[in-house]
């Protein structure tokens, strides 16, 4: 499979799948980095980074962009939606914390396989129509997504399934909901993201990240594979009629599973078909 991702579609389209959390007042930073896995309190404002909310035993519920604003105004761009049930979860936890959360009105998200005109790397740009611009590629691959109030750029499945494929290419996992609570990020390979910290002060699962890091358990990881026909998430991974894995994430005949780190080349299969293993893309970590 080439490397280039230009062709598969040009100009902006509108992704139906992402949704937007946001999170407001004096007290939204301190919330966001109490409960999620990566050092909100670090990040600059108008930059933004990878994230993760994770379960009490250090299971991935969902991976997010987190964009802080300003002191008070966070934005989480949540890929596979799921919005809605996310901030009825978070809203158990504010107790007296000066925090409002609430999915961010009906904007919508768009996307291009180009350059962005001003973001770089993990410093967003607003733009003069009010869109807030974000670089989500590389210098050979890159990639722009635009949070937009009222966005004109047509929608098509083609597109949506070409960008949902160019993040498994990356190595973002894009959890259906069957998927979620299934994995610990080092299992999904978020390190690649930078979408966690080990270092930060605690939050949901943060005992289990640290023990596996420092510890040296982690003996899975995530694996770009290009299968005969399309997979589903949880499809087995086998090797030689073995059972070595499972299908965390799934696009067309693209597919990230979670597999041993000390795999053997070659014979691998998912749902009786043969599987390739291909390259991860690198420069997606902010």
């Amino acid at each position: 499979m080439s490397d280039n991702l230009a062709p598969l579609f040009s100009g902006l389209r509108t992704l139906r799948r992402p949704q937007v959390l946001g999170l407001s007042g004096p007290d939204a930073v301190a919330f966001a980095q109490a409960q999620f896995a990566n050092d909100v309190a670090s990040l600059a404002d108008g930059h933004w980074q990878w994230n993760a909310w994770l379960s009490a035993k250090g299971r991935v519920l969902a991976v997010f962009q987190l964009l802080r604003l300003d002191a008070e105004h966070l934005l989480l761009v949540c890929h596979d939606g799921g919005v809605e049930a996310m901030a009825e979860q978070l809203r158990r936890f504010v107790f007296r914390r000066k925090v409002a959360i609430a999915p961010a009105g009906t904007g919508s998200v768009e996307a291009g396989f180009h350059a962005p005109a001003l973001a770089r790397g993990a410093a967003l740009a607003r733009l003069e129509d009010g869109a807030i611009e974000l670089d989500v590629g590389s210098a050979a691959h890159p990639r722009t997504l635009r949070l937009v109030e009222a966005g004109n750029a047509p929608h098509q499945e083609a597109a949506e399934l070409a960008w949902r494929q160019s993040d498994l290419r990356f190595g973002l996992p894009r959890l259906e909901a069957s998927q979620r609570e299934q994995w610990t990020p080092q299992q999904l390979g978020l390190d690649r993201l930078s979408a966690y910290s080990v270092k930060k002060g605690c939050y949901p699962g943060q005992e289990i990240v640290a023990r596996t890091h420092f510890l040296g358990k982690a003996k899975r990881s995530l694996v770009l594979l290009h299968t005969d026909a399309a997979s589903t998430a949880g499809d087995a991974v086998t090797q030689a009629g073995t059972g070595i894995g499972t299908v965390a994430s799934s696009a067309g005949a693209l597919a990230l599973a979670v597999l041993p780190l000390d795999l053997p080349a070659g014979g691998l299969e998912v749902g009786g078909r043969s599987a390739g293993r291909l390259d991860l893309l690198d420069g997606l970590a902010r």
